[in-house]
């Protein structure tokens, strides 16, 4: 009879929801997000009221149920993608560059150009918990493991480690990175962190794993010999690729990809491209790069053949091609086409167009399996 009643209870109870097939698709002209399905290849449903959305990004809580979104104007908003609805939004800043969430969930951190710094804030209650003024542009913010923040100063030259593992911050200044990272990532272990730079030929490279961490140059003077092309739109370094044990990575102001040993950091090969790369994105558990390309080229894809470092496909989506996103095993790669108003949708073996969804200016795709990755 117990167990009669424990079952009928079970059965009139909710349904638990599921969030692993789920992800958000900015929208950045209109302040949205687009909540969508991975399986369905469709749009659920739409939360407003964001704000300034042009240069946004989103990290997501270990439930996978709320996002945490970085946008232009200094606001950071805290989303239910369940219930669709906003929160909290706070304007912590006037002028935000990104974020990060800590690996245990608890901290989220924004990186601000105005008025500089960084700020940390409580993850359920968005309080702000910390305040690191930098004096200067703060670009390139990851989280790494032990609850620590690792972030750069465009104007000094400098990568700082914040240590939040015994409560109070613990900042560890480096400096001698170099003139102007504009951008920055982690390798997926945590242990190097790697920091491009407009202001010289080359990039920097810091071993958080050392018992005093300093940068090393790396693919110093990359460009030597040739003319700089005008740069439409500085590529970005969390769409470095790592394919097995290589990095590709684009080349600012060329027409070409860059490839690097893993472990040794030295260069082992060029692949020249459609256009200027902003993404160079590793496709999980494949062979193949995907690569989109800034203003006046950014209507084409190419896909990379890690192996023999040769294109092997183009792709011509449409106008305006901002951000790719694979599904958690590659099987699929979604497309951003912002002027085309629409995410495409594309089988990774085949290149067969399996779909599209429309969109309202789409840039950044985020899937919720981000929520596990470090850096992301």
């Amino acid at each position: 009879m117990i167990r009669w009643a424990l079952a009928l209870l079970l059965l009139a109870l909710p349904a638990a929801a599921q969030t692993g097939d789920l992800g958000l698709v900015v929208e950045r002209a209109t302040g949205s997000l687009l909540v969508v399905d991975q399986s369905e290849r469709a749009a659920l449903g739409r939360i407003g009221g964001l704000g300034d959305l042009s240069h946004a990004s989103l990290v997501y809580s270990p439930d996978e149920r709320f996002a945490y979104v970085f946008g232009r104007d200094g606001g950071l908003t805290k989303v239910d993608i369940l219930d669709r609805t906003i929160v909290k939004r706070v304007l912590q800043a006037g002028n935000s560059i990104g974020g990060a969430i800590s690996d245990d969930g608890r901290l989220v951190a924004v990186a601000n150009y105005e008025p500089g710094g960084v700020r940390v804030f409580d993850a359920e209650t968005l309080e702000m918990v910390a305040d690191l003024p930098t004096g200067s542009k703060t670009i390139g913010l990851v989280d790494a493991p032990g609850r620590r923040f690792v972030f750069s100063l465009w104007d000094a030259g400098e990568t700082w480690i914040a240590d939040f593992g015994g409560g109070e911050p613990v900042v560890t200044r480096i400096g001698g990175i170099g003139a102007n990272p504009y951008d920055a990532l982690i390798t997926p272990d945590g242990r190097t962190y790697i920091a491009g730079l407009f202001g010289e030929d080359g990039l920097a490279a810091i071993d958080l794993w050392a018992e005093s961490p300093a940068p090393r140059r790396i693919l110093d003077g990359y460009g030597a010999g040739r003319e700089g092309l005008p740069v439409y739109k500085m590529p970005h370094l969390e769409g470095w690729a790592l394919a097995g044990e290589q990095f590709v990575l684009p080349a600012v102001g060329q027409h070409e990809v860059l490839w690097l040993d893993a472990r040794t950091l030295t260069e082992t090969g060029r692949t020249p491209t459609h256009g200027q790369p902003v993404f160079a994105m590793a496709q999980p558990a494949g062979r193949h790069v995907w690569v989109n390309f800034a203003h006046p080229l950014n209507d084409t894809v190419q896909v990379i053949d890690t192996v023999t470092h040769q294109v092997v496909r183009e792709i011509r989506p449409g106008p305006a091609v901002l951000h790719m996103e694979f599904t958690p095993r590659g099987h699929e790669v979604w497309i951003s086409v912002r002027d085309a108003d629409r995410i495409d949708i594309y089988d990774t073996r085949s290149f067969e167009k399996l779909g599209e969804i429309p969109a309202q200016s789409p840039s950044g795709i985020f899937f919720t399996a981000r929520a596990h990755r470090t850096g992301l």
